[in-house]
């Protein structure tokens, strides 16, 4: 009898060890349908900047993305970099908390404490998070990633640097890892690829899966490239500046290249969705004066948005509509995606993919069931405010509205961007019914808008 419960004893003990040991086998690994995240943003690329798009400046690994997995060929951004990354971390049009331009100077602008950013999101859900590259959002480490949920960062604190001494272009310090402003030396692109690189393979926690932005300087001035970028354009190229803009484009791609070869090196390619995306059109030149004490400039020609019209800081197409791209290897199929999306709906489509509740501060959409079947139309509006004009896309039609600070009445512009996406055609007398119920649709979200930035804009002085 005794021997038997000594048996018995041990065989539930043996039991309950198992149990144990698989429970913490779980706890130590990923959860096996959450996919890892990857967000490639590129610094002021216009939408004829990449070859997929028909630009002569090669982008081979950015290609590869756009040709074997669904190009989002109406995705929005705002208007400049810093409203793009609000959206993109919050879900919501950056006007709703009163950002609408760059954070620049010694502004102490920065995310507020009450809205859930993604990366704090996907840490409650068994997420490490990473940043690389640029954050805007907060010119000192007080206010850096790590205070908004990501759980390491490394680059660059500001909007734009000089790629080898890492200055803001006033000379102020920017770069830093983690809680500490470093000086290092080498190329803002390399570096940026070198560390997320590192992070990836040697640094995180594998018992996690991993949400990653890498946000690149490039091809945001100052344009300083080796010869070696450059060599492929001399031809093909005569303007000085636009080749060292192509040679800006094709160094990042390069680079993105490496992080790819990384994530298949490693077994992660598997079940990391890629989004690759600009956070806004190019700029169409560059004439600095005082920044960097005239080290670098000018440049009169940079990107190239065509055929959609304008330039960064506007809200014609040209400034919003840009290139971008969701990969994810076996589950998504190559296809040409001409739905409306906009940055505000990254956040709650992927929380939606790992099943996981939006927080209520979120404006955006779930936009997955279309990137899987483009055959499933979006249907909700994309409301974007900047520094110049605001606009409402009702699809397949947009309006704009020009305020004056003088207080004279504002301009109003009418397009339907399906049929017109180079907005030739302002339909704006066509219908005065449709009109008034644009405008109207436009106000309302005008209204929801930080009360702050009409004071701030009217008192500026640019």
């Amino acid at each position: 009898m005794h021997k038997t419960y000594t048996i018995l004893v041990f065989l539930i003990n043996f039991t309950l060890s198992l149990v144990g040991c698989k429970e913490k086998e779980e706890e130590q690994h990923p959860h096996p349908t959450a996919p890892n995240i990857l967000v490639i943003i590129a610094d002021d690329a216009g939408w004829n900047d990449v070859s997929y798009n028909g630009s002569e400046i090669k982008t081979p690994n950015i290609d590869g993305l756009a040709n074997k997995g669904v190009q989002l060929n109406r995705f929005y951004t705002n208007p400049t970099c810093s409203p793009s990354r609000v959206s993109l971390l919050t879900g919501m049009p950056a006007s709703r908390i009163g950002i609408v331009a760059p954070i620049s100077g010694k502004s102490k602008k920065t995310l507020p404490d009450s809205i859930t950013t993604l990366p704090q999101a996907l840490k409650r859900h068994n997420y490490e998070n990473a940043l690389f590259g640029k954050w805007h959002l907060g010119l000192d480490i007080a206010n850096g990633p790590n205070a908004f949920g990501f759980d390491y960062s490394y680059g660059f604190l500001h909007g734009q640097i000089d790629q080898y001494t890492h200055k803001y272009k006033n000379g102020d310090p920017s770069w830093y890892r983690n809680d500490q402003m470093i000086e290092e030396e080498g190329h803002a692109t390399d570096l940026i690829t070198k560390e997320a690189i590192e992070w990836l393979t040697q640094k995180r926690d594998t018992t996690k899966n991993f949400y990653v932005q890498l946000a690149y300087s490039a091809p945001h001035f100052p344009l300083q490239e080796e010869d070696k970028w450059k060599a492929p354009y001399l031809e093909s190229i005569t303007d000085e500046s636009r080749r060292d803009y192509a040679a800006a484009m094709a160094h990042l791609d390069f680079d993105i290249g490496e992080v790819l070869e990384a994530l298949k090196k490693h077994q992660l390619d598997d079940n990391t969705v890629i989004i690759f995306m600009s956070d806004n059109g190019a700029m169409e030149n560059w004439f600095p004066t005082y920044q960097y004490d005239g080290a670098h400039g000018p440049n009169p020609v940079l990107g190239n948005n065509e055929p959609l019209r304008d330039w960064k800081a506007s809200n014609y197409e040209g400034a919003i509509r840009v290139p971008a791209i969701v990969y994810w290897k076996g589950h998504l199929k190559s296809v040409s995606n001409t739905n409306f999306m906009s940055v505000s709906d990254v956040m709650p489509t992927l929380l939606s993919l790992i099943e996981k509740d939006i927080p209520k501060t979120v404006e955006g959409t779930n936009v997955w069931p279309s990137i899987e079947n483009s055959a499933i139309s979006t249907s909700h509006d994309i409301y974007i405010r900047g520094h110049k004009q605001e606009c409402l896309i009702h699809p397949p039609y947009k309006i704009i509205r020009t305020r004056h600070k003088d207080g004279s009445p504002a301009d109003f512009e009418l397009y339907n961007i399906v049929a017109d996406p180079e907005e030739k055609n302002n339909i704006i007398d066509k219908d005065s019914a449709f009109t008034k119920q644009m405008k109207d649709l436009l106000q309302k979200q005008f209204e929801k808008d930080d009360k702050t930035v009409n004071v701030e804009l009217n008192n500026s002085k640019n």
